[in-house]
């Protein structure tokens, strides 16, 4: 699996629906799962971004499939992060020439 990071903000629309917000995070947990991932965690944040939210998903392709879907709907837009785990990193540095 690999992991990634998203970082969202609300749309204005996702805003002035934001008491919906709750039923908007299980239905991107349940498609999340539905594409063979795992959703980790979400979490509300102040500053830059609105929201943070930590995933993993067989590869890119079925990431991109779901946050394309997610943002669709409109309610937020997100910037996503392809993040490497402590022992993909150690890999990593260890296959350097």
């Amino acid at each position: 699996m690999e992991t990634y990071i998203i970082l969202g903000n609300y749309t204005q629309d996702g805003v002035r629906k934001i008491k919906e917000s709750p039923a908007r995070i299980e239905a991107a947990r349940k498609a999340v799962e539905a594409a063979g991932g795992k959703f980790l965690s979400w979490h509300l944040t102040m500053g830059r971004y609105d929201f943070v939210v930590i995933t993993e998903a067989p590869d890119a392709k079925t990431a991109a499939s779901v946050l394309l879907a997610i943002g669709a709907q409109g309610d937020s837009r997100t910037e996503t992060l392809r993040a490497l785990t402590e022992e993909e990193f150690k890999e990593v540095v260890a296959a350097m020439p």
